[in-house]
């Protein structure tokens, strides 16, 4: 019998899109107004699941506090209030988009999660806009 158990966060951050490799004319077209040189902020909502079997003598899947911990000291700490393209070495070679952000937060959890778990990852840029990670 598998279920999920899914933990919110929040974090506010600013980035940009951009390529360094392409003229600012073809960052403008791809990128759009997402290509502002003095960035642009999100306040992103993070929804992480994690399913299981539930262990029989807690009658966890997982310790929901656990996964709060780790949200709050892997994700929330390193991206809150800042600019991800400057202050986040996992973006120094990597867009920051909705999808590049959701797969480098799954990785920064999954290494404290269980193997025998699912991971899942749903990050909304904007109240419309959410991308989801759920590993190769």
């Amino acid at each position: 019998m598998k279920v999920t158990v899914s933990r919110k966060a929040h974090f506010n951050a600013a980035h940009r899109l951009y390529r360094k490799d392409w003229s600012m004319e073809k960052n403008d077209l791809v990128f759009g107004k997402c290509n502002n040189p003095n960035y642009h902020g999100h306040n992103y909502e993070l929804i992480v699941s994690v399913t299981g079997e539930i262990d029989q003598e807690t009658g966890f899947v997982m310790d929901v506090k656990i996964l709060s911990d780790l949200i709050k000291e892997h994700i929330e700490n390193a991206f809150d209030h800042k600019n991800l393209n400057v202050d986040v070495p996992d973006f120094a070679d990597l867009n920051p988009t909705a999808e590049n952000i959701a797969v480098v937060i799954w990785n920064k959890l999954r290494n404290h999660i269980k193997t025998a778990l699912d991971l899942e990852v749903v990050l909304y840029e904007t109240p419309r806009n959410f991308v989801t990670y759920k590993g190769n």
